[in-house]
């Protein structure tokens, strides 16, 4: 099984990573870890700041990356 890693903007490297089956697999990997990072770690989008996590394969190509940010309204 191909093995995939995860990369938080917040965090150092994934060098680990999952085994996982396919691609569409690790994709919903890194959903589910990006939901688990904000209900850990809300104030990662305080402050105007965007997170992200970048999911590469075995040769540390990037398959797709995650981004996720709060804008506000445009003030009136």
């Amino acid at each position: 099984m191909p093995r995939y890693f995860f990369s938080a903007s917040d965090e150092e490297a994934d060098e680990i990573g999952a085994e996982l089956r396919d691609q569409s697999a690790a994709r919903q990997f890194a959903i589910r870890f990006a939901g688990e990072v904000m209900d850990n770690q809300p104030d990662v989008l305080q402050g105007g700041q965007g997170f992200s996590i970048s999911v590469t394969d075995e040769r540390k190509v990037l398959l797709f990356t995650i981004e996720i940010a709060v804008i506000d309204a445009p003030k009136s």
